[in-house]
């Protein structure tokens, strides 16, 4: 459009003057502040405001330069909407103040003295910098910021992989970097994390899924280390400012503004990579908090649409941190959508895991909706259409939905019970080997209707010990966290091995080594879609603390040093991950059936004992193989090895019979846990034959992996 093409426009000429600014009737429609034809576009919904004023800052500024009321006008159905020219969009700052009854009994706490954040704001200033101490007496201290959408993507394009294929990899944006071992030029950043995308190239993930990136304050939390007097931050991040902007503090250019930019190029560069991303978005409460949290934006614009009331004017706190968004209500239905096609749009991320997802069920009153509008919409969305949807299908108040979120045959789900049920016979548990055999399968109990990609098998998360923990502590240690040791789960399904905590005790180490690798053998052989937390790979400890949202400090950081330290489990990690890649018949959608549906002369999944064909389902078994016939492979579509796995939680070792093979293939050794490295473990497509081809001495506490092929000539 040329410069003449934009005077002629009709909506780039100013109808009037307010407060000194030319301005005329905005666009309702997006929401937010956007740039137009000579001026910047800003529009806010409020259903119950009396009146609203648009406030002016320029960048940094104690006091607003102007407050602009919108005319009656200017309000079309609830939304208020004005075109302000002549302003300069990097220097300035806005937000709005509400008017309107404060009676909190009937859910309306409007307060005219606030400076509220736009809800909708692409960009958020005043937490720019990690860590640094604001200026508590701002009158306005979530700023919302203009952002010029002009980022350069190339050729970017959705990379797709399908959800059976992948390997995901749960990690904290400045935790991954921000130890001082990590050797990148900007520790804690997107733009740090940027240049460990080769160690995650080598590592073999395929996605990886960051913890809150949406702005939040990271100095919202009261307490201090007891035995430190250190302030305690709000680590994780589950605690949203604003829902559109990307979190300032995570990035090296955040003081100048660029977040937006640094995190599309960490985007753009894992794409290059293969590497898909996930955010982990909170839509279920927001940093408003009670009735005696902060108002930044929903409170003062509309309080009862936004959030969960009861009859009283109270907060629902179906959350456990004070509020509960009202998700169901169709202005926060649209407001969530138009989030998630936001950060699918303009910032390419390929899924999300929502926290506390059985909230995004919830009527109004906090009942369970049969058929949740939310839910639907975001299933059948057409921007969303090939996005991947992963619930945390519980929440705080008891709701625990996984295998019956309501799903529309697209959500998947942090399989909980698959966690729990692997912890507990790796641990040496009695009458688990029936429930551990239905896990291995993709949990076709919970999924049946549904394939196994629905189930996201983990054994540790954010939330929880680390897989170095799980097998060191049988209690949790969180004194640190200031809160007397009472925060954080207790039921861990942990074992020490013998010892709490660090250990000079050679055997001691030895089996906590042989056991990390069991559970990592189990998840990345298993059906059904693997996490692993960042770190466990090279056994990273938090001391035995199993809730580490607080604490930004080497407990919680990822320490590179540990690469070289525990350079065994790394390379167990990075080989059980390309042998997965390598086999499609482990990344089967289809849940098994246990018979032969292509003519293979085996059934797709068998079960074995000690004796091969005869698996030992009773109480005192802890013994269990599966073999899974390569013919089978992704629904009989492709042709793969057999795969055998067979797990020992026993103590004591058992000698195995190998179920046969077809004439002139060998069973041939990929990994066992119970010999010393390197001998327990191969390069994929380097196994060596078995000299006993029809039995397998397998140890206590130990893991074996087979690969059934063709006999080696010459």
């Amino acid at each position: 459009m040329t410069v003449q093409e934009t005077r002629e426009r009709v909506d780039a000429f100013p109808t009037r003057r307010i407060g000194g600014y030319r301005v005329r009737a905005g666009r309702p429609f997006p929401y937010g502040a956007h740039p137009v034809p000579g001026g910047i576009n800003f529009s806010v919904y409020s259903d119950r405001a009396t009146s609203m004023r648009l406030v002016l800052f320029e960048e940094g500024a104690r006091r607003p330069t102007a407050e602009l009321e919108f005319p009656p006008e200017f309000r079309i159905g609830s939304v208020y909407a004005m075109t302000v020219f002549d302003l300069d969009a990097e220097n300035l700052e806005y937000g709005f103040r509400a008017d309107g009854p404060f009676d909190p009994e009937a859910g309306d706490r409007f307060d005219a003295g606030a400076v509220l954040s736009d809800p909708y704001a692409r960009l958020i200033s005043g937490r720019d910098v990690w860590g640094r101490e604001p200026d508590w007496d701002d009158v306005y201290p979530y700023r919302a910021k203009v952002l010029d959408e002009d980022f350069d993507w190339g050729d970017d394009t959705p990379l797709g992989i399908p959800t059976a294929d992948l390997v995901i990899y749960e990690t904290h944006v400045r935790g991954f970097t921000r130890h001082p071992s990590s050797g990148v030029s900007a520790p804690g950043t997107y733009a740090g994390l940027r240049e460990k995308i080769p160690y995650l190239k080598d590592l073999g993930v395929n996605c990886v899924e960051l913890l809150p990136v949406f702005e939040f304050d990271e100095l919202d939390n009261p307490r201090t280390d007891p035995a430190t007097g250190e302030r305690l931050h709000n680590y994780w991040g589950y605690n949203t400012v604003s829902f559109f902007a990307p979190k300032a503090g995570y990035a090296a250019t955040g003081r100048f503004g660029m977040q937006a930019d640094e995190f599309k190029t960490l985007v753009r560069e894992l794409h290059r990579a293969g590497i898909e991303v996930v955010l982990d978005v909170v839509f279920n409460h927001t940093a408003e908090g009670n009735e005696h949290g902060p108002t930044i934006s929903f409170r003062g614009l509309d309080n009862a649409t936004y959030y969960m009331l009861t009859p009283r004017g109270e907060y629902y706190n179906f959350s456990g941190t004070g509020n509960t968004v009202n998700c169901n209500h169709p202005v926060v239905r649209d407001f969530v959508l138009s989030c998630l096609r936001y950060w699918v749009s303009e910032y390419h991320i390929d899924g999300f895991r929502f926290d506390l997802a059985a909230i995004l069920d919830r009527a109004p009153d906090g009942t369970p909706l049969p058929n949740p509008p939310l839910l639907e919409q975001l299933a059948h969305d057409p921007i969303l259409r090939h996005t991947k949807l992963i619930a945390e299908a519980w929440d705080a108040a008891g709701l625990y939905q996984v295998g019956a979120f309501p799903n529309y045959g697209r959500w998947s789900e942090w399989n909980g019970k698959y966690r729990d049920t692997v912890r507990r016979f790796v641990k040496g548990e009695p009458g688990l080997v029936g429930d551990l055999a239905t896990r291995l399968a993709g949990s076709p109990d919970l999924y049946r209707g549904r394939t196994a990609s629905a189930s996201v098998n983990f054994i540790t998360a954010h939330d929880g010990f680390t897989l170095n923990d799980l097998v060191s502590y049988n209690d949790k240690h969180n004194e640190a966290n200031g809160e007397d040791n009472r925060d954080g789960a207790n039921d861990n399904h942990s074992w020490n091995c013998g010892e709490e905590g660090p250990s000079a005790s050679a055997h001691v180490r030895g089996l906590r080594m042989r056991q990390m690798k069991n559970l990592l053998g189990i998840l990345l052989t298993s059906q059904g879609v693997p996490m692993i937390l960042a770190g466990d790979e090279v056994g990273r400890t938090q001391l035995g603390n199993n809730n580490g949202y607080c604490q930004d400090n080497e407990l919680s950081w990822f320490d590179w040093g540990l690469v070289e330290a525990n350079a065994e489990l790394l390379e167990f990690s990075r080989r059980l991950i390309a042998f997965r890649h390598a086999h499609p018949v482990l990344r089967s959608a289809d849940h098994p059936v246990g018979s032969d549906r292509v003519g293979s002369g085996y059934p797709d999944i068998s079960w074995h004992g000690v004796r091969a064909w005869e698996p030992d389902w009773s109480a005192h078994s802890r013994v269990l193989g599966l073999m899974r016939c390569g013919r089978h492979a992704k629904g009989g579509t492709v042709v793969d090895d057999h795969v055998y796995v067979a797990v020992n939680a026993h103590w004591e070792p058992h000698d195995l019979e190998l179920p046969g093979l077809p004439q002139g293939q060998a069973w041939h050794l990929f990994a066992d846990t119970s010999l010393a490295a390197p001998d327990g473990l191969a390069e994929v497509g380097g196994e060596s034959e078995l000299h006993h081809p029809g039995r397998y001495h397998l140890g206590p506490h130990a893991l074996v992996i087979l690969v059934g092929r063709g006999r080696r000539t010459g």
